[in-house]
C-alpha cells in the first residue's frame, strides 16, 4: 500500500488537555473549538478532551506495586491510547499551571506514557497570549520525549479587540479559528510522519 493511501486511511487520535479547570476558561474554549473544527473540516483527526480535574496531587505514596489511583490509571490509559497530544496551556506566573504540571507528572511516572508522541500547544490569555507557558512546556517536553510541532505557533491575546470569546468561553473569532485549524492540520501531518 502506498504511503499516501496509508495516510489517507489513518485516524489520528488526539488527547486534548486544558491547564485551566474553569468551565468557561478561554483555554478550554480553544479545546472545544478544536474539537468542532476537527469534526467539521479535518478528516482523520479525532480529538477527545481529557479532564484533568479528578487527578489527585502527585504523591508517590498513592502508588501501589505497579498501580496508580483509579483516576490516574484512567488518565494514563487515555494518554497511552492517543497518537498525539493537544495542550491548551494558560500562563500562570510565566509558566504552565499547577493542574497541567500535575497531570504531566502523573503520566510521566514509569512507564512514561508521553514518550514518542507528537504534540501541539495553543494558549489564550493577556499580553503575550500565554506564550511563556508554551516555552516552559516545551522545555518540560524534552524530558518527556514529546515531539512538538514548531509551526505554526498559536498565542491568542484574549483581551485585545475584536472580541475573541463569548461569555461562556467559546471561541467566536473566525480568524483565530482559522489559525487554530492550521495548528491542527500541522499536528495531524506531523503525527502521520512520526508513525
Amino acid at each position: 500500500m502506498e504511503a499516501a493511501s496509508v495516510a489517507a486511511s489513518s485516524i489520528i487520535r488526539v488527547a486534548a488537555l486544558s491547564g485551566s479547570l474553569r468551565k468557561s476558561s478561554y483555554n478550554r474554549g480553544l479545546i472545544r473549538s478544536a474539537i468542532e473544527i476537527s469534526k467539521a473540516s479535518i478528516n482523520g483527526l479525532q480529538i477527545e478532551y481529557i479532564d484533568i480535574s479528578p487527578l489527585p496531587l502527585l504523591n508517590t505514596d498513592l502508588e501501589g506495586e505497579g498501580s496508580f489511583p483509579p483516576a490516574v490509571e484512567a488518565f494514563r490509559q487515555k494518554i497511552l491510547e492517543a497518537d498525539s497530544i493537544l495542550f491548551a496551556s494558560p500562563e500562570y506566573n510565566y509558566s504552565l499551571s499547577a493542574p497541567l504540571k500535575n497531570a504531566i507528572d502523573w503520566a510521566s511516572r514509569p512507564p512514561n506514557v508521553w514518550a514518542d508522541k507528537a504534540a501541539a500547544i495553543v494558549s489564550a490569555g493577556g499580553d503575550f497570549g500565554g506564550g511563556r507557558s508554551q516555552y516552559h512546556l516545551r522545555q518540560v517536553g524534552v524530558y518527556l520525549d514529546l515531539h512538538f510541532i514548531n509551526k505554526p505557533e498559536f498565542f491568542l491575546n484574549a483581551f485585545q479587540p475584536p472580541v475573541k470569546f463569548d461569555s461562556d468561553g467559546n471561541l467566536i473569532d473566525e480568524q483565530a479559528k482559522e489559525r487554530l485549524k492550521e495548528v491542527l492540520l500541522s499536528l495531524q501531518a506531523f503525527s502521520l510522519r512520526l508513525h
